[in-house]
């Protein structure tokens, strides 16, 4: 059994000092946002309270889809890599970035620079690099495949692209470790799903993500941005994909959103199927007990090696 364990949108706060110069951008709607409204309801201390929760829950590996940050400042940018050094080894965290990690211009090449370890696909020794997405990661039966939907935008939108390279990237991994019979988690910020969150926050690529499940398959896609515990399904080579979202690790109680949660998965291989427990854990209240929310059970067709 492999247990995987997927948080989301940790919008670690707060925000260090800010300078005029740093708010001549997009960054003045972003701030104006967290002071108003994100600062209430996003905080550091429920993340910390999620993740001592985490760790008293076993896994092998955490996957962590995007939105670290808020601004992509740079005292935030250093913050997020001491948070993912005391998150766990490099080498049993996998992470994918999120728009917020984009936030503008400069700041993706920034943060893989600065968390280039969490995203780094076996194998590889250069500096990471925004050209290494998708990137894969194996780990005994499992396939950890990491895609990047993270852009600069203009205020007021938080959209994500999957373009044609990494379709084409994407293609081959999938090919590839489904050939060799892996379980295959494609890691996304923005759920590639029709309908899933408002226009402004869409996903551009949509078809051609699901163009490419259709054509080599998948068992399992994680993504974050909504701040919502959802499952779609879409289409893939030997039946549907679960496409599973998460509460945001970072929202406090009290919103319109469902407070902190993460997801925990139990992976197993029988009588040629994968068998897949998925638990919701998350923030009952003010006292921030933690608690079992949903369960759910999917039975997946196993891929034979070589087939």
């Amino acid at each position: 059994m492999f247990r995987l364990a997927h948080l989301s949108d940790i919008h670690l706060g707060p925000l260090p000092a800010i300078t005029y110069r740093e708010l001549a951008s997009k960054r003045i709607t972003g701030y104006v946002n967290w002071r108003r409204n994100r600062r209430h309801h996003m905080q550091d201390g429920i993340a910390e309270r999620l993740i001592e929760d985490l760790r008293e829950s076993p896994h092998d590996h955490i996957a962590v889809t995007g939105d670290l940050v808020n601004l992509a400042l740079d005292g935030e940018i250093e913050m997020a890599r001491l948070w993912l050094e005391a998150l766990g080894p490099h080498d049993s965290v996998t992470v994918v970035p999120g728009n917020h990690d984009a936030y503008v211009p400069g700041a993706l090449d920034r943060i893989c620079h600065a968390w280039g370890e969490w995203m780094r696909g076996d194998g590889s020794n250069h500096p990471v690099q925004r050209g290494d997405f998708p990137f894969l990661r194996r780990r005994g039966a499992m396939a950890l495949i990491g895609v990047s939907s993270a852009r600069a935008t203009a205020p007021f939108m938080a959209s994500g692209s999957f373009s044609a390279r990494q379709g084409k990237r994407l293609d081959r991994i999938l090919d590839q470790t489904g050939d060799e019979g892996l379980f295959r988690v494609v890691m996304i910020h923005h759920p590639p799903v029709h309908g899933a969150t408002a226009s402004h926050k869409r996903l551009f690529g949509i078809g051609r993500f699901q163009q490419v499940l259709a054509r080599r398959g998948a068992e399992l896609v994680l993504h974050g941005h909504t701040h919502l515990p959802t499952t779609h399904w879409i289409e893939g080579r030997d039946g549907r994909v679960p496409v599973v979202g998460v509460a945001a690790a970072g929202q406090a109680t009290g919103s319109a959103k469902p407070a902190a949660q993460y997801n925990h998965f139990e992976i197993s291989e029988r009588q040629g199927a994968w068998h897949v427990r998925l638990t919701r854990r998350g923030i009952a209240g003010p006292t921030l007990e933690m608690i079992e929310f949903a369960a759910e059970k999917f039975t997946l067709k196993r891929r034979q090696a070589g087939a």
